[in-house]
């Protein structure tokens, strides 16, 4: 049945992803793009809570989740491997102080797998970073179209991660990823002549940057019972400043613009000189980013947290693109949110389902025209179990809003789906008949 789950779901999610992008946002026109979230459809339902592990769910955002003896089981003949891959819809209004429009998008969220050996544990894993995906038009004072501007792209991040469990208690970990990516867009200024008419030839600017770099994250968790049945819960993660480097590449083009289909032909084009410039190839910043929280519950019964993640988006600089009305400030998060699972191993179906909601609120760093944008949301989900071992399909929804209508700038009010499979296995079983 699993593996029958896990082609459905695959096929999902190739139908749905192709020829869309990972984002409608009109956000992501700055920087690199609009960040995604690292982590599973269960971290997401919970406000983007990250704090709790266990041995059958993957958590990608504390490399130390990764080890502990506790994972061990069925009398030490095979540990249990956990494997997990999701993707997620969103649908999207767009709202101006004057417009409104609406936009959606599907993604592929993250292939992740982890590996126990004892008290030590490995986990690898692929996931996007960073999503492009706009498509906006200004107007002049006389009401027409006068620029129209397009991106696509993202960076994605393939990790590798180790953690080891010093003590019942506390473990550790480090995790190692490659950032790969490009982002392309275009911008098209629109001429006419004196009548208003529009002219046969448009003039267009196309740049490409093409990213990768590495950067680490280091992670400890806490987990003392504090009483029979209560435990304490406590995280802390630490990602250091680093390199991407970007090599860049700009063209400016004489275009024809087909006006039923509105495909663009080149008529002639040049490409610019940036080694000239010394812009051909540059440094962009990936943030310090500082996370840390702490929950109190049940094992396998109930939990409740809160977390706070700081980002020092103030350190992002982009020397190929400067925005004389956008500037950066350092970003954070606050969420709060937990599970509840009736009976785990009850012969009763819905005893053993794991219901999950909470709450998030986040300045996201990007400032323009003195405006800050922020984005708050409320998701709910649920895990189904499916198979043995204590798999699952995990599926949330969450309801939320980023941006603001003030300064002629867009708020966006989203209703995203998440569907993931979490899956266990037993590997590495002593034979017991020859």
């Amino acid at each position: 049945m699993i593996k029958q789950l896990c082609l459905v779901f695959i096929a999902f999610l190739a139908l749905n992803i192709h020829g869309q992008e990972g984002t409608t946002s009109p956000y992501s026109f700055y920087g690199i793009g609009s960040l995604k979230f690292k982590g599973t459809t269960e971290n997401r339902s919970m406000g983007g809570l990250s704090i709790y592990t266990d041995s059958i769910h993957v958590n990608l955002r504390n490399p130390s989740s990764y080890a502990g003896s506790y994972i061990e089981s069925f009398n030490g003949e095979g540990s249990v491997i956990k494997f997990s891959v999701g993707g997620s819809s969103s649908n999207t209004t767009l709202k101006t102080s004057s417009a409104s429009d609406k936009a959606n998008s599907t993604t592929f969220d993250y292939l992740t797998l982890s590996l126990p050996m004892g008290k030590l544990g490995v986990g690898f894993g692929i996931m996007p970073y960073t999503s492009v995906g706009y498509k906006l038009e200004s107007f002049n004072d006389q009401d027409f179209l006068e620029y129209r501007y397009r991106g696509e792209g993202g960076v994605n991040k393939a990790f590798l991660g180790i953690g080891y469990q010093l003590t019942k208690d506390l473990s550790i970990g480090v995790d190692a990823s490659y950032n790969f990516g490009n982002t392309q867009n275009s911008v098209i200024n629109f001429r006419y002549d004196d009548e208003g008419n529009l002219l046969q030839y448009q003039s267009r600017e196309t740049n490409r940057s093409d990213l990768s770099g590495l950067n680490y994250n280091f992670g400890v968790s806490y987990k003392p019972m504090i009483s029979e049945k209560l435990q304490l819960t406590s995280s802390f993660t630490y990602s250091p400043k680093a390199d991407l480097t970007s090599n860049n590449k700009r063209t400016f083009a004489t275009i024809v613009i087909n006006a039923n289909s509105g495909q663009e032909f080149p008529v002639n084009e040049i490409e610019v000189d940036l080694a000239a410039e010394d812009l051909d190839r540059t440094d962009l910043v990936l943030p310090t980013k500082l996370a840390f929280g702490a929950g109190i519950g049940e094992p396998r019964k109930w939990f409740v947290g809160t977390e706070y993640t700081l980002l020092k988006t103030s350190e992002f600089s982009n020397d190929l693109f400067s925005f004389a009305n956008a500037t950066y400030e350092d970003a954070s998060t606050f969420s709060v949110g937990g599970f509840y699972t009736p009976q785990y191993n009850s012969f009763k179906y819905w005893k053993r389902v794991t219901y999950r909601a909470g709450l998030r609120y986040e300045n996201t760093g990007l400032k323009i025209k003195d405006e800050s944008i922020n984005e708050f949301g409320m998701s709910f989900g649920v895990g189904l179990p499916v198979g043995r071992l204590f798999s699952n399909v995990n599926m949330g929804i969450e309801v939320g809003q980023r941006g603001t209508v003030n300064q002629n700038l867009v708020k966006e009010n989203f209703v995203n789906f998440q569907l993931s499979l979490s899956l266990n296995d037993r590997w590495f079983v002593k034979r017991k008949y020859n």
